[in-house]
């Protein structure tokens, strides 16, 4: 079971989305809940992974390694550690939460939507699971597929050129980072006279700063654009506010950690003295990120505009923690990462559910819905508060360690990120207070019918989690620390090896490790 876990939730998704495609049009109601059992099946199945994964290790976990196509040294190598975990179950998570979501709201072309959604979720899990470098560009590319048709079909009024920029900006990236697999293939094979896309290989190969420094930026800026950071994040907002509001939980939720995920699984450890060299320059872009995102969010009037703004900012966080490299700021991102997926999911959906009421999302339309929809106003209290950290919530638990982590990087930097929770504060509860208080004047708003049974089940598996990390993060620290110290070790001592045997101004000369320590 350990050794095909990951192979059943990776593809049981396409496996349901196939079933899919043999119902009619017609059937909408089968189509729908075959897709919300499939998605959650494997969101139960892949609950087997945290109960049976080993916290006190840094190993991957229920690995499989096949060969896949030989003679280009290309194996099907899955695998998970405490880094990539719980962004899978996340991934479950999220996209039957999503589907269950979209019940009512999509109409129209109901199997096309379902199917999409259930190989954008294979395209996601495979990314996260992936060991070899080719089966993860393979991946990377299969879930921009499906994300632009959610956007350009099922989408707003001008969700084409939504989705074209969407597809554009990561196409380059996902370009780029191909030319560096490449490059990384044929400097393998130089090194070793081994054909191999196998990742963690790479962990052992010393690269000299020249090529390093190339390599880096490659894989960076497809990393930066998925992210997005500042100045790579315009295609965002109008993806955001484009998108249906299943496609824009998965986007916040998931699709913007694949990103993050890509650096500290691909550029820090494979190129750590490129790291050093672009970290200054990154730090700051971060930092601009955070006070950007929030101040636009401040000036938005349409309220899924604000909370796509407001991903810039919080992304920002979660890069200037992962900078500091040190423990303390590591495990802050990466559970910053969980943290945002769980509240700005849940800030789309409440934003989904007063829209398929009001069809508007106009600040100024609303006011007073707290006496006429006081469960939902409750829900929305509870993951506004999450959202901006208060104490108690699981954004709180991010926040405090990236915090911490950044301090010990530079002051400086900590004190411009604790300024972006502030503007964070001050737009999400202007917001809250201006949607949910005051007189409720318009008639529309007098007539809004409180959330049913299904949408309150919908959002409250994400309030327990917000309250759960808020309160208890410990299983969740305590599993991924061993694979975040193993992380910085390796990282260091690539860094010492390099310093003491490249010569950048002599040409590309690698090594592996074993070569450098004979």
């Amino acid at each position: 079971m350990n050794e095909q876990i990951l192979t059943i939730v990776t593809f049981l998704p396409t496996f349901g989305a196939l079933i899919l495609l043999f119902l009619r049009e017609e059937m909408k109601q089968a189509i729908k809940v075959t897709a919300f059992v499939t998605a959650l099946i494997t969101f139960l199945i892949s609950t087997y992974l945290y109960f049976n994964f080993q916290p006190d290790t840094a190993a991957m976990q229920f690995v499989i390694n096949k060969p896949w196509i030989k003679a280009l040294g290309v194996n099907y190598h899955l695998g998970v550690d405490g880094i990539s975990l719980f962004l899978v179950l996340l991934t479950t998570l999220l996209t039957a939460i999503s589907i269950l979501s979209s019940w009512t709201s999509v109409g129209d072309r109901v199997k096309g939507f379902m199917v999409s959604l259930l190989i954008l979720e294979t395209g996601m899990l495979g990314v996260f699971v992936s060991l070899d470098l080719f089966l993860f560009y393979i991946f990377w590319e299969v879930m921009l597929i499906p994300m632009y048709f959610l956007i350009g079909i099922w989408g707003g009024i001008n969700r084409i050129y939504a989705a074209i920029k969407f597809v554009l900006f990561t196409m380059f990236g996902s370009l780029l980072m191909l030319v560096a697999i490449v490059a990384l293939y044929a400097i393998r094979y130089k090194a070793t006279g081994v054909w191999s896309f196998d990742l963690l290989s790479y962990y052992d190969l010393r690269i000299p700063l020249g090529a390093q420094n190339w390599l880096f930026i490659a894989f960076a800026l497809a990393f930066l654009i998925k992210v997005p950071m500042f100045p790579f994040h315009t295609w965002l907002p109008d993806a955001h506010v484009q998108a249906p509001t299943a496609g824009s939980v998965i986007l916040a939720g998931v699709l913007l950690k694949m990103g993050t995920y890509g650096f500290l699984r691909y550029c820090i450890p494979m190129f750590p003295n490129a790291f050093d060299t672009f970290m200054p320059l990154l730090a700051v872009l971060a930092l601009i990120g955070i006070i950007y995102g929030a101040l636009v969010a401040m000036v938005q009037k349409d309220v899924k505009s604000l909370v796509a703004f407001s991903s810039v900012a919080h992304m920002g966080f979660v890069m200037i923690g992962m900078f500091a490299l040190n423990m303390i700021g590591l495990q802050g991102s990466i559970l910053q990462m969980l943290n945002h997926g769980i509240s700005t999911g849940a800030l789309f959906l409440i934003v989904g559910m007063i829209y398929e009421r009001r069809h508007t999302r106009l600040i100024e339309d609303f006011g007073g819905i707290f006496k006429v929809m006081p469960i939902f106003a409750t829900f929305f209290m509870i993951v506004t508060l999450s959202s901006i950290g208060l104490p108690g919530t699981n954004g709180f638990v991010g926040e405090f360690l990236i915090l911490l982590g950044t301090f010990g990087l530079n002051k400086v930097y900590a004190v411009i990120a604790t300024a972006g929770i502030i503007l964070a504060a001050v737009y999400m509860l202007w917001m809250f207070q201006r949607v949910m208080f005051g007189k409720c004047e318009k008639p529309e708003n007098q007539k809004l019918i409180d959330i049913n049974l299904r949408e309150k089940l919908v959002l409250l598996p994400l309030i327990i989690l917000i309250f759960w990390i808020g309160l208890y993060p410990k299983p969740f620290l305590n599993a991924m620390a061993p694979s975040v110290e193993n992380l910085i070790e390796q990282t260091t001592a690539k860094k010492m090896h390099l310093s003491q045997f490249a010569v950048p101004d002599k040409g590309w000369q690698i090594a592996t490790a074993t070569q450098i320590e004979e």
